[in-house]
């Protein structure tokens, strides 16, 4: 699992002061990219992309101006050339949001290909 922590800046939030919900999606990008990262793969440096295909969210409490939140990404599920992923959304101990994201391998050409066995090794874990 790989957790970071995110301050919720004026911008994040709407007319009543809460995170604007599109938001979190960003924040669970910010997060995957950062759990790449420590993976040691730079994705501006890969010969490949890993897009987003499917989310699905459930929103169950509010994040406020000046909170700080931590995004726990874990892998749930990897195949041929998807992965899916189980992110949350918390502040302190509260529960904000649930997603499952459903994430396709493709090359430069936004084509399905198969993850390649290095990588698929440093995201399982697998030596």
């Amino acid at each position: 699992m790989h957790k970071i922590d995110f301050r919720i800046y004026y911008e994040d939030t709407d007319a009543g002061g809460i995170v604007f919900y599109a938001n979190y999606l960003k924040f669970a990008e910010r997060a995957r990219t950062e759990w790449l990262r420590g993976l040691g793969f730079n994705q501006s440096n890969l010969e490949l992309l890993f897009v987003v295909r499917r989310v699905q969210i459930d929103y169950l409490a509010p994040a406020r101006l000046d909170d700080v939140i931590t995004v726990e990404s874990a892998l749930q599920n990897i195949s041929r050339s998807s992965i899916t992923m189980n992110q949350i959304v918390k502040s302190g101990e509260i529960l904000l949001a649930e997603m499952e994201v459903l994430l396709v391998c493709v090359d430069k050409t936004m084509k399905p290909v198969r993850i390649p066995n290095d990588i698929k090794q440093k995201i399982t874990g697998e030596n």
